[in-house]
Order: C-alpha cells, then structure tokens, then sequence
C-alpha cells in the first residue's frame, strides 16, 4: 500500500488528467505491480528457509535410519565374507522353535534371551489381545509358559516359508560379554530349579574336588563350564545370538540392540502398526536389582583368566562380527557405561 502512495503522488500532476475511469485502472496497475514485487521479495525471503527444513529433516531422517541400514550392511557382509548362507529348503526346527509369530500385526520376533526378551513377548500378546490386560499384570514365568503365543516351529514348512516371506522380521542384539554376565547373574545366584540345581550340581561335578559342596557356582567355574561345551549344544540363555536366529538366512527387516532398546522398540512399533498408545515395557523380574550394566560385566570379566577370555571371546566371535560389537571390550565398557 505504501508502494502505491508513493507511485501515485509523483504521478499526481498526471493523474490530474486522467478520467476516473483511466484512474481506477492505473491504481489496480500499480498495485498489482508492487503486489508482484512484495511477492517475489517474499518469496526469495522463504525459499532459503524452505530448502533449509527441508535439509534439516531429511539430515534426521537420515540419522534415524541409518543405524537399522548400517547394522543389516554389516550382517550381510560378514554372512558372505564367512559364507553362513546356506540354501536350506526348510528352517531348522532349533531356529523356528525361538520365533514367535503375531499375525494380526504380521510380525515375526526372534527370542534372545537376555535381551529384553520377556517384555518383547508380553508386548505381542498384548498386541494379539486387544489390550484386555497391562503388561505388569503378566508375570515373568507365565510369559514364558504360556500356549497364547505361538511359535513358528507349530506351523507346517509352507506356512513357515509363508510367513517369514510376508512378515515383519525383527531380533535384538546385545554385547555378548554383557549378554554372559547378565545369563550368569539370573541363572546360576538365583533360586531356579533348573539352573541353581541341575545345572550348578553338573558344574560343581566337572570343576570342584568336593562334590557333594553346596557353594554357589563361581563365574569362572561357570564359563569353564560354556567353554568345554561345543557351541550349538548350549543353552539358550547363553548360546550365541546367531545360532538362536539365523540371521544369515533369514533376513531380518530390523535388527535392534539393546543398547539402544528403547528407541528401537518404538521403531518397530511404529512399522509393524501398532496402537499409539502401546509401549514397550520395562519391567524387570528382580525390581530390587541392578541391571547388568558395563561396569559390572567389566568387574566380572577380572576374574577371568587371559585364557577364559580368550575362548570366550572366540565361541562369540561371530556374535561380536556379525552384530559389530568390538572384542576390546575395556573400551567399549567405558564409552558405553
């Protein structure tokens, strides 16, 4: 409007003998013209702006998904440098047996144990159950035995191939020492059956003169006990992470750490379709107990011999390879913990 004023009154002697017709048509003429002009200088004022979010966003984007894709490059990689690919015309019935299946949302988890598996599988049957129960509502145990959730190995080879073929892929990773660590802690200090008593009555008998001792079974009986054993027959809770899912062969769409569980958890949320509302949980079956962190898997790891260490690292080796965790584990212990 100002650009107009000014226009009109160093024109005002012309504009004098002009009919109000002629008039009317040189005002919209000149505002037009500054109209146009205010729009370009407007325009060059938003572009940079524009193209700037337009960078921001796509730098975030690409940040947020760049740890998915790196980590999938690097198992691809190591699978072919190792050649692990294996034409297989069914799944072995070890691996379909630690994938469980939840089809409303067409999503296929792999169990590791260790890594926040308890709350992976109490999100899926909240997820196949419409949310009629809370997730510290489900305990730890009947999680682990309940029939609701079902495993891939129930299915026929051709549904198998089915679903693996259609469905979200997803397994979660953690560094192997700390994985060991944190397998030892809950297993073996810990008043289960099995492992306080089966397990720890086999270890005592292969390392300790005194049989019949009671004492509970010392880390470095216990992975003298892992070590003298050939790899694929161990337990799930401490076999390596790539013999419980087969990541060479079957090619996981998200392969999560549990590093980062938090954000990556949410991720896979969002791509399987899951309810806004629905979190991963965090819940923890010894609320009263630390959870194994960096700085205690370390002051574990001294009680080791150079040589536990060094078998240890090798039965892990292509844990530490495949999923890029450093066997430097001083380092990584201490940037991480």
């Amino acid at each position: 409007y100002l650009c107009y004023i000014n226009h009109k009154k160093s024109n005002l002697n012309y504009l004098s003998l002009l009919t109000e017709r002629q008039i009317s048509t040189l005002e919209t003429t000149s505002f037009s013209f500054c109209e146009n002009n205010m729009n370009q200088k407007l325009l060059v004022f938003l572009l940079p702006n524009f193209l700037f979010g337009i960078f921001i966003c796509g730098f975030f984007f690409k940040k947020q998904k760049t740890p998915t894709g790196n980590r999938k490059n690097t198992l691809a990689s190591v699978c072919l440098k190792n050649n692990l690919n294996k034409a297989r015309s069914n799944l072995d019935s070890h691996v379909a047996n630690q994938l469980f299946v939840e089809h409303k949302h067409k999503f296929i988890y792999c169990e590791v144990p260790k890594v926040g598996c308890s709350n992976w599988k109490r999100t899926i049957f909240l997820l196949q159950s419409d949310f009629s129960a809370e997730a510290s509502d489900i305990g730890h145990d009947d999680i682990h035995h309940t029939s609701l959730i079902k495993r891939l190995v129930s299915y026929p080879p051709a549904l198998q191939k089915e679903f693996l073929s259609n469905y979200t892929k997803v397994m979660f990773t953690r560094h192997p020492l700390e994985r060991l660590v944190s397998a030892y802690r809950d297993k073996l200090l810990h008043s289960e059956p099995f492992y306080s008593t089966t397990v720890a009555n086999e270890i005592r008998a292969m390392f300790r003169k005194n049989k019949s001792s009671s004492e509970k079974v010392s880390f470095q009986e216990f992975v003298s006990f892992i070590i003298a054993k050939p790899p694929h027959t161990l337990d799930i809770h401490w076999k390596p992470m790539f013999l419980l899912c087969d990541p060479c062969n079957i090619h996981y769409d998200i392969v999560g750490k549990y590093e980062t569980l938090g954000l990556d958890s949410d991720h896979v949320l969002k791509v399987i379709g899951a309810p806004e509302s629905m979190q991963y949980p965090s819940l923890k079956r010894y609320s009263s107990e630390k959870r194994t962190d960096g700085d205690m898997t370390l002051e574990y790891l001294r009680h080791l011999t150079f040589e536990q260490i060094e078998k240890i690292k090798k039965l892990y080796e292509m844990d530490f390879f495949l999923f890029n965790y450093t066997m430097k584990y001083e380092d990584y212990f201490s940037l991480n913990g």
